[in-house]
């Protein structure tokens, strides 16, 4: 079956989830946390080259300082406790935005968890925290520019966060919203792009499984026609001919 080799998931839902149950929207987060591990488990048995998930936006900020700082606490916690389970599952973590922002604690612990896990090799996952695609893809444009190089497409892309994941194939989003929010602009550009009215928390294996069977019956053109493809599937290396 055809599957993403870069999957995206915004993961949605954390702070409904918990309000819906009279809960602090804080316990939505540390679900929330659950789920990815669940998640991340999934998509590492599908044999996926590359899973990014939006854990922090750039936009995240303007939210109440008190949830910021809890959300972060939960962040922390996570680092300290997951890295050395996905190093032993072959997982490199990679923790992807704008560090600057962040405390010397949580740089310290972003620091050791990718250290953790540098050596494995069946699966990166990509965590964008402080992150966001304009921020990105200007980020780029001024290393390219330092660099002496012209503003083409091919020289900004050199320099984008995640090269070693490439372009997405396939984006999820939870929650029911239907957008991208600023989520890895440039190498989404010719994602598919697959929606659950699901929270994220209550989100899981089964539910990746309908996303991925959804991605295999797509036909993906990249500016080309149905026959073009047809044709260039039907001539590949290995295909029967009629």
């Amino acid at each position: 079956m055809k599957q993403p080799r870069h999957l995206a998931i915004i993961m949605d839902g954390n702070g409904r989830w918990a309000k819906m149950r009279l809960l602090p929207r804080i316990q939505g987060h540390r679900r929330g946390v659950e789920t990815l591990r669940g998640v991340v488990r999934a998509v590492r048995e599908k044999g996926i080259a590359s899973l990014s998930v939006f854990a922090f936006s750039s936009e995240n900020w303007h939210r109440p300082k008190d949830e910021v700082e809890a959300l972060l606490k939960v962040f922390v916690a996570a680092l300290g406790k997951e890295a050395r389970p996905l190093a032993e599952a072959g997982i490199r973590l990679h923790l992807v935005g704008d560090r600057s922002a962040f405390s010397e604690e949580l740089v310290r612990a972003m620091q050791r968890a990718e250290e953790e896990t540098a050596e494995a090799s069946a699966m990166h996952l990509n965590v964008c925290v402080n992150y966001g695609g304009r921020w990105d893809i200007a980020n780029a444009a001024r290393q390219a520019a330092a660099a002496g190089l012209e503003a083409t497409p091919e020289n900004i892309e050199r320099f984008l966060c995640m090269p070693w994941s490439g372009p997405v194939d396939l984006m999820i989003r939870t929650g029911g919203e239907q957008r991208i929010s600023n989520f890895i602009l440039w190498q989404a550009a010719y994602a598919e792009l697959w929606f659950s009215d699901k929270l994220w928390p209550d989100f899981g294996p089964d539910d990746i499984d309908e996303a991925l069977d959804w991605f295999a019956g797509r036909e993906r053109r990249f500016g080309k026609t149905s026959e073009q493809v047809r044709g260039e599937s039907t001539s590949a290396p290995g295909a029967q001919h009629a």
